[in-house]
């Protein structure tokens, strides 16, 4: 029997376990996590050897998904599953973030994390117990690691902060943090909010960090109970002689290169500067000896890495100077241009320094919008933004792939910055795709996005409820001492000590990443960094809104128009048809998009307004309730003896009785219609049994422009001219007309009073009629 671990801890009120012993005992370290129904295998694994002829450590970490973890067959045709979906990289792209800071400097023997949900409860979301289970496993492992961390995810629903929300908890809240923390100190932050102010994300913050102690000490506990030891591995650290004599032949002129403002020419300098160091150190001492240094070629080259690295943090924190010469408050030149492309239906240019994004806005119907096919809750998206970093943005030749990792985060970043500004899908039904494409990089590409996704937007004219902006922060130690920076460049990255990226509007905070390469962020020095943030936030949006000060009062000529029918629910299949013939016949004689919800709510994607115009008329001709009362324009379909049959919308038909017809007297029923003429009818009345008689009185216009083209077409001899009939040939008192006075008309009733020729008044005594039969 295997030798079974297992700790327990409270999270957000959810009891949740960790164990160890029972399964995938070849790992270095496994874990399981459960917390109500959710159960997630996580593995540490080390390689035995180091690898020599790198320069970095070579973590990999993996979030492995499986559809049957929700009882579901992966959709489309390849059902074993093919590539991470975006969602799952971001997942592994958390447990990297997190973990990676706290391995030992100098370390390149290969370590792979990998986190598989087995069972997936939405009232258990799993990416936390995922890195948390990363971090149990590494604890217990014999891998080298500086650990353990937690990580807490915080909701805010109705002003109340949750902790481990649940799927549908997470769906209405204003808020999803993720906090990663090493004792007191965060290690990294991913947060999306609804324009949270400094205080309210920092208190959020803070709520995090109490519950990651909580679940530091169960992993403290379970690494006592089964942790194994740790194993003595090579580190590839620079010698302090190679140091110093890299110093000592080369210092001056790095620092001097150091200084250039412009990337290319200050990387272009540094590198001839680093070959000639080397290769004056690693010359032979005479002709036909060898050299001292061939074995450490690649050493030397770190050595000359490590100077240049220490000789800009020496720059900023002892001088108070960057490498382009700006303090540490200044933005680096800003630019913003709308309307780039032509035939786009929006597009926006931003430019901050030596980086430019290009962000282009494409509209449809909601139809286009993302199906979700991972472990999510949600199963379809409607507003993407996607992020592409070709080589020639840096100045490199190297062919092109598919998105990485990379531009995978750097993309979503960007999306959820954006996401909670874009209006509802009642107000603004519409499926919203970007697409930046990164033209220069020297920094936070990922924010130059953001700052063009909005300027996409608004050139597009897409409503959003207030334009965001993203600015990266960064930070240089030295024992007590620490300088933050505002706009951190590529070298000053590479070379720092913190990427801390915050988006937001003029309002508050909408997104934020957090990198660091230290044990953690002081509390005051985040709080000083949001600070930051919001002072430059607020330039780069000065000058994105004198471009353009809002989105544009009108959607672009070339988007589609988005028509709204509500209808019915029960009224849906005779809107689709059988086996949708309706609706294709729809489709195919407008050229608009038809989406159907079951809620009854109908979206129509026209290529212009008159096509939606018609689209919208047939479905509501198809779906309108016939009300007595209501006035119908409808085709003739059938004639009878006794009157005609007329279609008022379709597949709804009413009868106009031959005497409903006109006012005037009618005698045949194709004296005044004919098969497939078009008239106009009122609802008379519906009988108990549906049936709908209609009439035509008072509405005589349309039936005597009838009469009339008929006549003129000479296509119908009923509609002629014919001798007037009996009540309208005029005065026949002369001839003897029993009962009627001098003007015509009907027989007066007994005992009514006539008029004579003298205006005398006269009563007539009439026979009273005899019905008798005779015999």
């Amino acid at each position: 029997m295997p030798n079974v671990h297992q700790v327990a801890v409270e999270i957000g009120g959810k009891l949740t376990t960790f164990e160890t012993g029972e399964l995938a005992n070849q790992a270095s370290g496994a874990v399981v996590v459960r917390q109500g129904d959710t159960f997630l295998l996580v593995t540490a694994t080390m390689s035995p050897k180091a690898r020599t002829e790198i320069d970095f450590f070579p973590l990999t970490c993996d979030y492995e998904e499986r559809k049957y973890a929700i009882g579901r067959i992966p959709g489309g045709f390849i059902k074993r599953g093919g590539r991470p979906t975006d969602e799952a990289v971001i997942k592994s792209r958390l447990i990297d973030r997190s973990v990676r800071p706290l391995f030992p400097k100098g370390m390149r023997n290969e370590v792979q994390v990998v986190a598989m949900p087995y069972s997936v409860d939405y009232e258990a979301m799993p990416e936390m117990l995922a890195l948390c289970g990363a971090s149990a496993a590494l604890s217990i492992s014999n891998i080298p690691w500086n650990g353990p961390i937690a990580a807490t995810r915080i909701g805010r629903i109705d002003g109340q902060l949750i902790v481990s929300p649940s799927g549908e908890q997470l769906a209405a809240s204003d808020l999803n943090l993720v906090v990663a923390s090493l004792n007191d100190n965060p290690v990294m932050i991913e947060a999306d909010a609804d324009e949270f102010s400094e205080s309210e994300m920092l208190e959020a913050i803070d709520l995090a960090q109490r519950e990651n102690q909580k679940i530091i000490q169960a992993i403290l506990e379970l690494q006592q109970k089964a942790g194994k030891e740790k194993t003595e591995v090579q580190y590839f650290l620079v010698a302090d002689d190679l140091k110093q004599t890299v110093e000592s032949q080369a210092g001056e002129q790095i620092r001097g290169a150091i200084q250039n403002a412009d990337k290319l020419a200050r990387e272009a300098a540094l590198s001839q500067l680093k070959d000639e160091v080397v290769a004056q150190i690693a010359k032979p001492p005479a002709e036909g000896e060898p050299s001292p240094y061939a074995n450490r070629m690649l050493e030397l080259g770190m050595a000359v890495d490590e100077v240049i690295k220490k000789a800009v943090r020496s720059l900023i924190i002892d001088k108070g100077l960057r490498p382009d010469g700006r303090g540490d408050r200044d933005i680096r030149n800003l630019s913003a241009k709308v309307g780039v492309l032509p035939r786009a239906h929006g597009s926006g240019l931003f430019q901050r320094g030596q980086t430019q994004a290009l962000t282009v806005c494409t509209l449809g119907s909601l139809e286009d919008a993302q199906t979700i096919d991972s472990l999510e809750l949600a199963t379809s998206k409607r507003y993407m933004h996607y992020y592409n970093f070709p080589p020639f943005s840096v100045g490199e030749a190297r062919p092109l792939r598919s998105a990485g990792r990379r531009e995978i985060g750097h993309g979503m970043l960007a999306e959820r910055a954006l996401a909670r500004m874009i209006p509802d899908q009642e107000e603004f039904p519409y499926a919203v795709l970007l697409y930046s494409e990164i033209l220069e990089s020297n920094g936070s590409t990922s924010m130059a996005a953001t700052c063009g996704s909005t300027l996409a937007l608004m050139d597009a004219g897409v409503p959003i409820k207030a334009p965001v902006a993203g600015i990266a922060t960064g930070l240089v130690t030295e024992g007590d001492q620490y300088k933050i920076l505002t706009d951190i460049q590529g070298m000053e990255d590479a070379v720092g000590d913190m990427d801390f990226k915050v988006a937001g509007t003029a309002n508050g905070i909408t997104a934020i990443q957090l990198d660091i390469k230290i044990h953690g962020l002081p509390r005051n020095i985040l709080a000083e960094t949001l600070d930051r943030a919001k002072e430059a936030r607020m330039k780069i949006l000065d000058v994105m809104l004198a471009t353009l000060p809002g989105p544009r009062p009108e959607l672009s000529p070339l988007a589609p128009r988005i028509f709204i029918v509500e209808i019915n629910p029960e009224k849906i299949g005779e809107v689709i048809g059988p086996g949708g013939k309706t609706v294709k016949r729809i489709i195919a004689e407008t050229g608009c998009q038809i989406q159907i919800e079951q809620t009854g709510k109908i979206f129509i994607a026209a290529p212009d307004g008159e096509a939606g115009a018609a689209a919208q008329k047939a479905i509501e001709a198809l779906t309108k309730e016939v009300a007595i009362g209501e006035v119908y324009t409808g085709r003739v379909t059938r004639l009878m003896n006794f009157g005609a049959f007329v279609e008022l919308i379709p597949g709804k038909e009413g009868l106009v009785k031959v005497e409903d017809l006109s006012n005037k007297r009618v005698r045949r029923v194709d004296e005044l219609v004919k098969l497939g003429d078009t008239i106009t009818v009122r609802v008379r009345e519906i009988d108990s049994q549906g049936r709908v008689n209609l009439s035509a009185r008072g509405l005589d216009q349309t039936l005597e422009s009838l009469k009339t083209a008929a006549v003129e077409a000479g296509d119908n001899p009923h509609f002629e001219d014919r001798a007037p009939r009996r009540e309208d040939r005029g005065d026949r008192g002369d001839r003897g007309g029993r009962g009627r006075d001098f003007r015509g008309g009907r027989p007066p009733r007994r005992d009514e009073p006539t008029a004579s020729s003298e205006g005398e008044t006269a009563t007539e005594e009439l026979p009273k009629p005899d019905f008798r039969p005779k015999r």
